[in-house]
């Protein structure tokens, strides 16, 4: 049964999605297509539209599958399909799986389109120079590679997303749980979720840094830190965006299975 939601979950995201990715790579076709156009001033202008346009729709990718993925969930579960959903033989623990599940998928599958569409856009020798000389600096003074470090930031990235999603999951899973104004209190209680959780990620690091002098520099000197310091922070943030992720996935199938009020 997870197969067969996990289908429709994604078909209803992802033929949503399809229009921005879709948009996204035709204006970065474009971008590379007038940007090698130098000898006509409207066709550098035209490149340029184009480009804005292209980093537009590249905003809107994530912004989107961010909100789709939540209207999706609330949609499903708490407005007019959710007469039909609650009344499948499906244990609420697996319809929270297909939505996370989907989620994930859906947000990884932006990341690849994004990062293609920066790909057609921008590539060329000199970019690709410019990116390598900057990263090897970064990396030769972190003692790391370049790869590592590209590595390091797209999955923090999307952890952090990942995160962010699945508190906007518990906002409305306890704003539907009101008599009124669900969506606000919603937004609400998703906005305090996600304060609540940033302090908790700092109350964590200071915890760490309670045993460790030179982490606690970070809290109370300005100095620059070294390697060893900067890759423990790093694995810091690892392990404490997937302990969090896993924390909110739990506390939202336990709300989850209190039982829904449907509009």
């Amino acid at each position: 049964m997870l197969k067969k939601l996990l289908k429709y979950d994604l078909k209803n995201i992802l033929k949503f999605l399809c229009i921005f990715y879709s948009i996204a790579i035709f204006f970065a076709i474009l971008t590379r297509i007038f940007s090698h156009i130098e000898s006509s001033f409207i066709m550098t202008i035209i490149s340029k539209i184009c480009s804005g346009i292209t980093i537009s729709m590249i905003v809107n990718i994530i912004i989107n599958s961010l909100i789709r993925n939540w209207v999706r969930f609330k949609n499903n579960f708490y407005g007019d399909e959710a007469y039909l959903t609650h009344t499948l033989p499906i244990p609420k623990k697996t319809l929270y799986l297909s939505k996370f599940i989907t989620l994930i998928t859906s947000m990884f599958t932006s990341i690849l389109v994004v990062s293609l569409a920066l790909f057609i856009a921008y590539y060329s020798k000199a970019n690709i120079e410019f990116l390598k000389n900057t990263l090897t600096i970064f990396a030769t003074t972190y003692n790391s590679s370049i790869l590592k470090i590209i590595i390091a930031f797209m999955f923090i990235f999307f952890l952090e997303i990942l995160n962010t999603a699945s508190i906007g999951y518990t906002g409305i899973l306890l704003g539907h749980k009101m008599a009124s104004n669900k969506i606000g209190f919603s937004v609400f209680y998703g906005f305090i979720s996600y304060i609540i959780l940033q302090l908790l990620v700092v109350l964590l690091t200071f915890m760490v840094a309670l045993f460790n002098k030179d982490l606690m520099n970070l809290f109370i000197t300005n100095e620059v830190i070294n390697i060893d310091i900067l890759k423990l922070t790093i694995y810091l943030a690892f392990i404490i965006y997937i302990v969090t992720i896993v924390i909110t996935y739990i506390l939202n199938i336990k709300l989850f299975k209190k039982g829904v009020n449907i509009d």
